[in-house]
């Protein structure tokens, strides 16, 4: 994630099959995740903020290198220690990306389920410490839901119109009472029964 207070725009990639498939892998999502959030650091920094050994670590983010997801950040590295960071702010793709490409598109699938359970995650740490947090922040943080009837068109411009929001939020800067936060929208057909 980038910070508010930049001013920069976050840099995107339409991910590639390539790409899809090497981010379906559990500790690879979190690598990728981990280094957006927290910025550059090493593999050692990172199995212990994800409860794994250095090895396996260090082989899952030379796949994502691989494969232009991460990259060696050169300036931080004194001697063994390489630094990696997120080579880009924002990963997308559109569900119809990979109809031509099975495993593709499975890949693609479970992405986006570890998507979901991340943002439960965070929101069930977020319950859990609440009460702990500044009544300004308990004010301000909003858990919303809303049932709407639209067509595929409508939908696609609701999307464009709260990407713009994003955008505007974005872009404006971060007072000095600022912290990092989710937003979490998906929009999407309710489906009642999974048959």
């Amino acid at each position: 994630m980038e910070d508010a207070s930049t001013n920069i725009e976050p840099s995107v990639v339409h991910v590639d099959a390539r790409q899809i498939r090497a981010l379906a892998h559990p500790l690879r999502v979190q690598l990728l995740g981990a280094l957006r959030i927290g910025g550059p650091a090493t593999a050692t920094d990172l199995a212990a903020e994800l409860d794994t050994n250095t090895g396996a670590t260090s082989y899952h983010l030379r796949h994502l290198a691989e494969v232009g997801l991460v990259v060696e950040e050169p300036a931080e590295g004194v001697g063994r220690r390489r630094y990696w960071r997120a080579a880009h702010d924002i990963s997308s793709w559109q569900p119809t990306d990979f109809e031509d490409d099975p495993q593709a598109r499975d890949a693609a699938d479970w992405v986006q389920r570890r998507h979901f359970q991340f943002v439960a995650e965070f929101a069930q740490r977020w319950v859990g410490v609440q009460h702990d947090r500044p009544r300004e922040w308990r004010q301000a943080v909003d858990f919303s839901d809303a049932l709407l009837t639209l067509s595929p068109a409508q939908l696609r411009a609701l999307n464009d119109e709260l990407s713009a929001v994003i955008k505007r939020y974005r872009d404006a800067p971060a007072g000095p009472d600022a912290a990092q936060v989710i937003l979490f929208v998906a929009g999407f057909p309710l489906v009642r029964d999974a048959r």
